[in-house]
């Protein structure tokens, strides 16, 4: 399965140089992040050793044989090594796109997972998964009504808000473990889906918009709980898929109010589609060059580490 994804992702870098007509030799490096097959963040015991880990597949050997193009990749083990959680990676990026002298910011992605980087000229960067994004509302839109995902919310716009049934999904624990924290589907799995629909109200629209506002509350508390403690927050910058879900949108223009800015990475005119994208061009682009590159405060990491693994293209290193 390793070397078929690093196939994939080879195939997809060839074809993407194809249609904007970039020869692969114009490219100096791909940076790929692979696919997370299991991330165990949380310390745990062997017979010899106590340990963290992580697994990202999609060989880079592949990737830099079928394109020639340097490649770099397998972030994360270097800053676990380093002590941290190897994620979240994307801050190193979010303090070069979004860092101001005068605007305390929040980086708020909503992907699978909804992670937030804090940005304030008051504290030094942090970071940290609040919790479910698209993950519970994409697997309820599957279950519930056989689609891949709530497209423009047309399945929770049509439904109310069960509150008592909000409330028991907000006992979640992790919701209430302090940073630096990270968390995946290893939790928030499909099964978890299933197991909350269990006691879902009747209504399937109900029950989803309940699921879609489970997001934009526990982001709420997040803030609430982990960062209005430490900084003001002047604006909330929405990236990821949940940036284009305009039901969650508004839910957290109400649960923030109005004197902080719900702002999009378009307004700032990067592409919330390809904000990861940036980031591991980014990442990547700094390892070559032997630039630390994690964020300790946010990982965890003991240290400022060079991440990643360089495979040589055609031409080397």
């Amino acid at each position: 399965m390793n070397f078929i994804i690093g196939e994939y992702f080879a195939q997809a870098a060839l074809e993407v140089l194809q249609i904007i007509g970039i020869k692969p030799e114009e490219v100096d490096l791909i940076g790929s992040h692979g696919q997370t097959v299991y991330h165990i963040p949380q310390e745990w015991q062997t017979n010899l050793f106590s340990m963290k880990s992580t697994l990202q597949i999609g060989e880079p050997s592949i990737i830099a044989e079928r394109t020639g193009i340097t490649t770099i990749a397998d972030f994360r083990p270097r800053d676990i090594a380093a002590g941290g959680q190897g994620a979240p990676l994307v801050p190193f990026a979010d303090e070069i796109l979004f860092k101001s002298d005068k605007i305390a910011r929040a980086i708020q992605n909503i992907g699978g997972m909804a992670n937030v980087t804090v940005i304030s000229p008051e504290i030094e960067t942090f970071a940290f998964d609040t919790g479910p994004g698209n993950v519970l509302i994409d697997y309820c839109a599957k279950l519930i009504f056989c689609a891949d995902y709530d497209k423009d919310a047309l399945f929770a716009s049509q439904g109310n808000i069960d509150e008592n049934w909000l409330e028991s999904l907000m006992q979640e624990s992790y919701f209430n473990l302090e940073p630096p924290k990270t968390t995946g589907r290893e939790l928030f799995s499909k099964d978890y889906a299933k197991k909350i629909l269990a006691s879902a109200p009747e209504n399937p629209y109900d029950a989803i918009v309940t699921v879609t506002a489970l997001t934009a509350k526990s982001i709420y508390k997040a803030y609430v709980d982990f960062i209005f403690p430490k900084t003001r927050i002047d604006e909330i910058v929405l990236g990821g898929g949940g940036a284009y879900n305009p039901y969650l949108v508004k839910l957290m223009k109400e649960y923030f109010g109005d004197n902080i800015k719900i702002l999009t990475h378009e307004d700032f005119g990067i592409s919330s589609k390809f904000k990861e994208a940036i980031a591991f061009a980014l990442l990547a682009y700094t390892t070559y060059y032997g630039i630390p590159n994690n964020v300790p405060a946010c990982t965890g990491a003991k240290h400022k580490r060079v991440l990643g693994k360089i495979i040589p293209g055609n031409t080397g290193i």
